[in-house]
């Protein structure tokens, strides 16, 4: 199997359902778990959060592109937006031992989509803008 798509969404929360049901059928041709396809989908879904809320600063200025590509072992996602530019530097790891009224509450988007992608990396458009790829490898059997 090996299939890629590309959809363009506009950076809106209401359209985080239609990118989730997008991931969600990719992460079925890839033949994912339950738990796997969750996992992906949640990246995906906190990842456009922060592009919408970070990027745009609020809903309706900008797009999300949002590209799949299916291989046998692995799924790979896109995410491109013309919004300002990212520095996953710029943002601390968050403090999870410490007392919740004491974290500063940041960061903790970033933190999941790290843990539960194989892989997260972080690109800019020459012309601006912001690529996210992230990758989650199919579970091999026990």
């Amino acid at each position: 199997m090996d299939r890629t798509e590309t959809r363009v969404f506009v950076a809106q929360y209401e359209s985080l359902a239609a990118i989730d049901e997008f991931v969600a059928g990719a992460a079925d041709q890839a033949s994912f778990d339950d738990c796997t396809a969750y996992q992906v989908r949640l990246a995906v879904d906190e990842a456009c959060s922060n592009i919408i809320e970070h990027a745009y600063g609020g809903e309706g200025s900008g797009t999300i592109e949002c590209t799949y590509h299916v291989q046998d072992d692995l799924m790979t996602v896109v995410l491109r937006d013309h919004g300002d530019r990212f520095d996953p530097q710029s943002v601390p790891e968050p403090n999870l031992s410490a007392d919740l009224r004491d974290r500063n509450g940041g960061g903790l988007g970033l933190h999941l989509i790290r843990k539960i992608m194989d892989e997260v990396q972080f690109d800019f458009e020459p012309g601006g803008g912001n690529v996210l790829t992230l990758v989650k490898h199919k579970e091999t059997g026990s």
